[in-house]
């Protein structure tokens, strides 16, 4: 791999940290300290001297035709280097996770308010901003297709209440040109991004109790803090050196090739400081407009995004509108579920058919259902994109099966933990999908041990900081009540549908001052999550060694696959793995020569090669010599699904969990205070035990704001609310207290037993604290974030 020209300051360096963490330690992470002190480089801290700034032209309008583009103005400004439309890529004009269907540059038509349009390099941002500004489009604005159900032609029901609220947005512009029949196509092949069906059992199937709801949640965002940013350097081969924050280093560096036209030895990618991402980072945002800026200028660009910008340049979840009935014999038995779901993909496709995959296969619960009839579509619109956020096509569908088994037990007249455990997957239960489950799935133990738990006592004494609104003094405690609601979920672990999911890593062990030391090497984003700290503990496990250097993340190793679908743990964990046990038996060889004893009796421990009166330090076996593996290692395959039936091995491991909410309601004002979470989740293995109920903790927290205030609120495609101002997510005072219960039931498919940790607790949050608030008010709430008016008791 060619160097790149120059190293710009804050570029990622090898990691290490404290020793002595292994497989099932609480292990401290080696970037942590760096982070709590403010001094870990993120991708917005990159620095070269000689660089420019990138700015983007992006459109005021969801939909229009572009006429013309006049760069001149923007030329003229001094400090101005580049101007670029799309006109000026040279390689693939479109790119896409999984369709190629967004433009780099907008072509002859904006589909979303955002879309790129132009690029600016100057030696200054404001004078980047000042010239983006002088550039002159001509536009035909169209009207916009913001629903998707319209888009698909199938009807749409009237709600109430799924407006967002009148006093939060704006009025669309007046001149809008309307569309004929075909242009409502907003794409070629039409709106249409995927349809899934899946069908078990009878489809005429009857039931003595029915119940029906038609549920819809709203677009939330990945709400990370660190902005989108990176630093493209051009290199004395031609090529370009990108660093950036991002969770998927090698689909990006095959998006950049194909925009380029150059081949992958001539585009480098190495992971910057990742602030946050949640899924939000899967797709392209600055990644390409850098590179095409720095190899226009032959100076090294960087971009970062300000906080607006931010929430026009990636994706976000899928809005989502569902109608579910559900039929249940007397007794409580469940006969059938029927499912029409509709996500909204947004403009473009991102990764809106795994989503749909996700939300159709696992749309009917962690329940044993044996008639099933679910359609489960993604539409294109002229909203904001939307594509992979943590839960990905789990959460929506998690906040209407469990408020109709809600529905269900109120009808029977049940408890609905009882109803829940009744119907409850087990190991060898069939999925609708027809995939028996092959593994532990411990539903009804999370529910039982949830139930277990002690309430929250109410409150003694008046403490306003106890109360919804707190110190704001709006209730002295007339009119709360309070609520307990449940949920269970569960979710996909790994890529799925036949995807060929793999990991590549690179393992190397050496001496070094006289102590062993070894090197781990792979792709594998690390987005906050502690990967770098799981890493570290698998190679001291498997090679018996405490120093553990972690490599930069960059694509000079093979692909380690995205840091989504919970699957790193898992996937480069087996890869680590494996290649650690491949430089183990090569070592374990080397020593058999050297003591004349059988490898099978040797092992590593402690920085020696040890057994029955053998302790060889490591030193004294590799010498001046260091052992090095590298291995691509795959989870067991998975099938994709019958097009017509939607049967078939689909998924590699499921992740349960389940959530208590217990919530205070001010039915006055409509105020929510969540008084505490529990949680129990099956975890398979815990690696790291606390990294564990951190992920569990965050997923809750990010579960809640859904539940209660988080959604990007966008009217006739634009949105109303990009800014931490507006866009509300949960503070300290929002979070309650949070109990957590963690089971390890071993998967005996995964390595060490793991499940994926990080999304199952995002699922069954945020239907739990609705489950509460409906529990405190009576109502049925069927949208979600609910707001004080759907609450208030008028």
């Amino acid at each position: 791999m060619s160097s790149p020209t120059r190293t710009p300051s804050g570029a990622p360096a090898h990691l290490t940290g404290p020793g002595g963490g292994r497989v099932g330690d609480d292990a401290a992470r080696p970037d942590g300290v760096l982070k709590v002190r403010g001094e870990f480089a993120y991708g917005s801290d990159l620095w070269t001297d000689d660089m420019l700034w990138g700015v983007t032209l992006r459109s005021p309008h969801p939909y229009a035709r572009i006429r013309s583009i006049d760069v001149g103005p923007a030329l003229a400004v001094p400090g101005v280097y580049a101007v670029l439309t799309s006109d000026d890529v040279p390689g693939e004009k479109v790119y896409g996770l999984e369709l190629a269907d967004q433009p780099v540059l907008a072509l002859d038509v904006v589909r979303y308010q955002g879309e790129p349009v132009a690029l600016v390099a100057a030696d200054h941002p404001e004078t980047a901003r000042r010239a983006a500004a002088r550039i002159a489009v001509d536009y035909e604005v169209w009207e916009p297709v913001t629903d998707a159900r319209t888009a698909l032609g199938h009807p749409t029901p009237d709600h109430p209440d799924t407006s967002p609220p009148r006093d939060r947005v704006h009025d669309a512009p007046a001149e809008v040109t309307e569309l004929s029949r075909e242009s409502a196509h907003l794409h070629p092949h039409g709106n249409l991004v995927r349809h899934l069906k899946v069908r078990r059992g009878d489809p005429d199937a009857t039931a003595d109790v029915v119940v029906v709801g038609e549920y819809e949640v709203g677009m939330q965002d990945q709400a990370f803090l660190g902005p989108e940013s990176g630093l493209a350097v051009p290199a004395e081969d031609g090529g370009v050196d990108l660093y950036v924050a991002t969770q998927w280093l090698h689909v990006d560096q095959r998006q950049i090739c194909a925009a380029l036209g150059l081949p992958p030895e001539r585009v480098r990618l190495t992971l910057a400081g990742v602030g946050g991402a949640f899924g939000g980072r899967e797709d392209l945002s600055m990644h390409v407009h850098a590179c095409l800026l720095a190899l226009r200028t032959g100076r090294p660009v960087k971009m970062s995004y300000n906080r607006e910008e931010s929430f026009l340049g990636h994706v976000h979840r899928h809005p989502a509108t569902m109608r579910y009935e559900h039929g249940a014999t007397r007794v409580g038995d469940l006969v059938y579920v029927k499912a029409a779901i509709y996500f909204d993909g947004g403009a473009y496709a991102s990764s809106t058919p795994a989503v749909v995959g996700n939300g159709g296969t696992m749309g009917v619960g962690p329940y044993v259902v044996p008639n099933v009839h679910v359609d489960c579509y993604g539409a294109y619109t002229n909203n904001p994109p939307c594509g992979a956020m943590r839960g990905f096509g789990s959460v929506q569908t998690a906040f209407a099966y469990e408020a109709q088994m809600d529905a269900l037990a109120a009808e029977l007249g049940m408890d609905p933990v009882e109803l829940r455990c009744r119907n409850a997957m087990e190991e060898g239960s069939p999925t609708p999908t027809g995939q028996v489950i092959d593994s532990p799935a411990p539903v009804a133990e999370l529910l039982r041990r949830l139930q277990a738990m002690p309430l929250p006592a109410p409150p003694t004494t008046l403490d306003l900081r106890d109360l919804p609104g707190g110190v704001s003094n709006t209730t002295h405690g007339e009119g709360v009540r309070r609520g307990v609601g449940y949920a269970v979920a569960y979710k996909n672990v790994a890529f799925s549908e036949g995807y060929d999911d793999s990991s590549t890593a690179r393992v190397r062990l050496e001496v070094a001052g006289g102590e062993p030391v070894a090197t781990v090497h792979t792709a594998a984003a690390e987005v906050g999550q502690g990967l770098v700290t799981v890493e570290q503990q698998i190679v001291r496990t498997e090679l018996g060694v405490d120093a553990v250097v972690v490599h930069p993340k960059d694509t000079g190793v093979g692909s380690a696959g995205s840091t989504s679908a919970s699957r790193q743990t898992y996937v480069t964990g087996g890869a680590v793995k494996a290649a650690c046990e491949a430089v183990r038996a090569r070592v374990l060889e080397r020593a058999a020569e050297l003591t004349g004893r059988p490898a099978g009796d040797l092992r590593l421990f402690d920085g020696a090669v040890v057994a029955e009166g053998l302790q060889l330090p490591l030193a004294d076996v590799l010498g001046d010599e260091a052992v090095e593996e590298t291995l691509e290692w795959r989870h067991r395959p998975t099938e994709p699904v019958d097009p017509e039936t939607g049967q078939g091995f689909a998924h590699v491991q499921y992740a349960f969990s389940a959530h208590r909410a217990v919530v205070d309601v001010d039915t006055e004002l409509g105020l929510v205070k969540v008084v505490e979470m529990a949680c129990t989740q099956d975890v398979g293995k815990a690696i790291n035990p606390q990294a564990v109920i951190g992920q569990i903790q965050g997923g809750t927290a990010q579960g809640l704001g859904l539940a209660v205030m988080e959604e990007i609120l966008v009217r006739d495609g634009r949105v109303q609310n990009p800014s931490f101002t507006d866009y509300l997510i949960p503070t300290v005072l929002d979070v309650p207290p949070m109990r957590i219960e963690v089971l390890e039931c071993a998967d005996p498919h995964a390595p060490y037993g793991l499940r994926g940790v990080g999304e199952a607790p995002n699922i069954s949050s945020g239907p739990a604290v609705l489950a509460a608030i409906r529990a405190a008010t009576g109502l049925p709430l069927r949208r979600v974030p609910v707001r004080p008016e759907h609450v208030t008791r008028t």
